[in-house]
């Protein structure tokens, strides 16, 4: 996906939660904002071998837009550290730490389970933009994006299953890149993570 396609899926997502907020203001209390932190087990999936499952972390602000009494817009804001533990076996050991700013937006159905306790389904697409992070080999850091590294841009698919009480929320997913991150004619690198995270609802 170049840089102009990009773009017009951002303003695509944006235009998406803008109408659906819109629908939603006749609803009570139709937005609820929320925090979140929690640990991915980052790899990568395509055609890079010998990797391992690295343990990386992501924290965010969510917003939970109501559409009916169930169904909701679920999105937000994430910081999110991905990336593998790289060990060929003719070559030095990599450890890849790409940093994101990610933007969700999933639909997400409630089911009332009684006693304040509910079990919440989602799933939909993300973007995500690389703002740092290093490879490091031997002792040696360098930065993760640029010309013959990584790309920047990232986009895919996630979904999820979380149970929420009260004002706590606690979700377990998984999420599909669908961009080749390789800037490197070749390997193809796609993100895979599954994750798992606490937040707060305000």
């Amino acid at each position: 996906m170049n840089k102009t396609k990009l773009s017009f899926a951002v303003v695509a997502l944006v235009a998406f939660i803008t109408v659906f907020s819109n629908e939603a203001k006749a609803q009570e209390n139709p937005v609820t904002f929320g925090i979140k932190a929690g640990a991915n087990l980052s790899t990568f999936g395509g055609d890079l071998k010998d990797t391992k499952y690295a343990l990386r972390y992501q924290v965010g602000i969510t917003a939970d837009i109501v559409l009916t009494n169930n169904l909701y817009i679920l999105t937000g804001l994430d910081f999110q550290t991905k990336g593998v533990k790289y060990n060929p076996k003719s070559a030095p050991n990599v450890k890849y730490n790409p940093m994101y700013l990610q933007l969700p937006v999933n639909i997400g159905y409630k089911f009332d389970l009684g006693s304040d306790i509910g079990l919440v389904v989602n799933a939909g697409p993300y973007v995500a933009y690389g703002i740092g992070g290093k490879a490091k080999s031997d002792g040696e850091k360098q930065s993760v994006f640029g010309k013959n590294k990584f790309k920047r841009f990232d986009y895919g698919l996630t979904g999820g299953v979380g149970v929420e009480n009260g004002r706590i929320a606690i979700n377990a997913g998984y999420e599909f890149g669908l961009a080749n991150i390789n800037d490197t004619k070749g390997s193809k690198i796609r993100n895979r993570n599954p994750y798992l995270t606490v937040g707060y609802k305000f």
